[in-house]
């Protein structure tokens, strides 16, 4: 765990090239790597090896979308060659133990992201690198097989994703998320999903066979009703109103599903916690959950320039709460125990809104998966 008071402090001191958002993602720079000596910033005018005033209008336009706009980064796929998929963490603050990562990265592109400076270990930037740059674990369901097989696996939740969202754009093509939950219905372990996209709704026959042994819930994150907010907070995911809808349809299909309300940002969507309870309430959601925006790392730069290029106006009111709930003075608190509810009168305002929140709206709590239909695929070889 990182001491709280140590602080991000970039290897190179620069200000961000850009100066204007880029449509469909929400960094519109790439920080340089902590662990990295050299950085080029590809958003810089001077890297962009094609010159727009030399551009006829019709090239440019096909080039970029308009005349004069920034280039757009186009995503990238890479092969992650991980030999386990399940990651294990000792968090007392998660409320679970073991996960399934089917993607590195995340072209939902939500700022916010606290996973953004875990790109940093593979060599690209916690920027636009961690939602332009994919890594892709195509044998996720064969390394799962294999682990649920194991003798040494003990039946017990797994969640997906924890980091990045396994329903991402790029699902629909690799289903990756699907193999993954294929595996999950044949032994019958339960799962827990956390997803800001309609997609979901796709495996709804394996969730539906999953929850008939008790072993599914799905989590709908929802951040925002503003479907304006939403699409330059988070530019790739389902708009407010799919995921509320979603809601509805899983619980239509028999499957238990609730809302995290996460992350509140306080200053920017904390006062909509009630509203969004309310609307998912009546969706059908069963339970809720919420947790304070954290800004680890590169992660704070870059919600800092967000928050210049979208709410100048906002800025200094939204990160003078941040520092009040992070108890330091700095935009991020890694101590365990605090790390996702802050601490202090807002953050004991925001607990407060919430608990009433979900107490009028007819919330209940989480419901407990079970293990008990749990099964292995093969017979384990003994010895007599």
């Amino acid at each position: 765990m990182r001491q709280a008071g140590k602080k991000y402090r970039p290897v190179i001191k620069e200000t961000p090239q850009s100066s204007e958002p880029i449509r469909g993602r929400g960094a519109s720079w790439s920080p340089g790597n902590r662990f990295e000596k050299l950085h080029v910033d590809l958003g810089d005018v001077d890297v962009v090896d094609v010159d727009l005033d030399d551009e006829p209008p019709s090239a440019a336009s096909a080039t970029y979308g308009v005349p004069g706009e920034r280039p757009r980064r186009a995503t990238q796929f890479f092969r992650d060659g991980s030999k386990t998929i399940i990651t294990r963490n000792n968090s007392p603050d998660v409320g679970f133990e073991t996960s399934v990562n089917p993607y590195r990265g995340c072209e939902h592109g939500c700022i916010y992201c606290y996973a953004r400076p875990t790109h940093e270990y593979l060599g690209f930037s916690a920027g636009l690198d961690f939602e332009s740059k994919i890594m892709v674990k195509t044998h996720a369901a064969e390394l799962l097989r294999a682990e649920l097989e194991s003798p040494r696996w003990k039946p017990q939740v797994l969640v997906m994703s924890g980091v990045t969202d396994p329903y991402q754009p790029i699902e629909r093509k690799l289903r990756i998320t699907r193999g993954c939950l294929e595996v999950l219905t044949k032994f019958r372990n339960p799962v827990a999903i956390i997803t800001k996209n309609r997609l979901v709704m796709r495996d709804v026959d394996l969730l539906r066979e999953l929850a008939a042994c008790n072993a599914a819930a799905v989590n709908i994150s929802v951040t925002s009703l503003d479907a304006k907010l939403q699409h330059i907070l988070e530019p790739r995911t389902s708009p407010p109103s799919a995921r509320i809808e979603t809601i509805q349809q899983l619980r239509s299909a028999g499957i238990p599903a609730g809302v995290m309300v996460a992350p509140i940002i306080p200053g920017l969507t904390d006062h909509e916690v009630p509203k969004i309870l309310e609307a998912c309430s009546q969706a059908g959601a069963q339970f809720a959950g919420y947790t304070i925006v954290r800004l680890p790392w590169a992660v704070a730069p870059l919600f800092e320039h967000w928050l210049n290029e979208h709410f100048p106006d906002r800025k200094e009111k939204i990160l003078g709460r941040i520092r009040d709930l992070r108890g330091n003075g700095r935009l991020n608190n890694s101590q365990w125990r605090t790390r996702m509810t802050g601490e202090g009168i807002f953050a004991e305002q925001i607990a407060s809104l919430f608990e009433v929140g979900c107490r009028r709206a007819g919330i209940g709590e989480r419901p407990k998966l079970s293990t008990a239909a749990f099964r292995r695929t093969r017979e384990q070889l003994t010895l007599l």
